[in-house]
């Protein structure tokens, strides 16, 4: 397998403080740029960020929790999901170059599955849709493998400490789609409203899905 699965009591062997200045760099030109085509009118920062937002928080992330939907209620297709992701994605037409080759990580009682990528910033456009700020981040990239409680901790959520957490490492050949569970009290819905459950950060791993409206959460 090309991606690296990191257990939680592991550190990480990559040089973060690398990391940090091609980061900062990598930010301050990006910034730069969009300064001078702002300045002489090529872009409206507000319309690229309507289009950002777009594609960060409702084409991609939709496009998984579909996936993730049908997984729930299809057992079938479950099992090919697990087994030949990229394809089974590919099924509901959700294909490009950052998503050529997934796997699927399917969370269950016992097991939690967190997704990073240490190196850069490898992510599944198709299903996910643009990386959030914080999935770049050098502190996330680095803490997700030393402490990954802690950082789910940070987001919101605590797990049993008898639940594993399991850390996969994103690579350029490898891609991680995290199968939250299913919320409990959904017997009965459909695709779509089950979809409406399935969050971004749920299917990274930083996150759960909701719960189904009058359920506890």
């Amino acid at each position: 397998m090309a991606g690296h699965l990191h257990e939680h009591h592991h550190d990480n062997d990559h040089d973060h403080d690398h990391e940090h200045s091609e980061l900062g760099e990598t930010e301050l030109r990006l910034r730069a740029l969009q300064s001078v085509l702002t300045e002489k009118g090529y872009i409206d920062p507000a319309a690229l960020d309507v289009i950002v937002d777009t594609y960060q928080t409702r084409i991609g992330p939709r496009n998984g929790a579909r996936v993730v939907a049908r997984a729930w209620s299809d057992p079938a297709y479950r099992e090919w999901l697990l087994g030949d992701a990229s394809a089974a994605i590919a099924s509901l037409g959700y294909t490009g170059r950052q998503g050529e080759h997934m796997i699927a990580l399917e969370n269950t009682e016992r097991v939690h599955n967190m997704v990073v990528c240490t190196l850069c910033s490898c992510y599944p456009w198709p299903v996910l849709g643009l990386p959030p700020v914080w999935y770049k981040s050098a502190p996330y990239r680095s803490r997700a493998v030393r402490d990954p409680r802690g950082v789910l901790a940070d987001f919101g959520i605590t797990l049993p400490q008898d639940t594993e957490i399991r850390v996969w490492d994103s690579t350029a050949e490898v891609r991680y789609l995290v199968v939250p569970r299913r919320p409990a009290g959904t017997e009965g819905l459909s695709e779509e409203q089950l979809a409406a459950l399935v969050t971004r950060d749920s299917m990274i791993g930083t996150g759960l899905p909701r719960a189904p409206c009058g359920a506890a959460a």
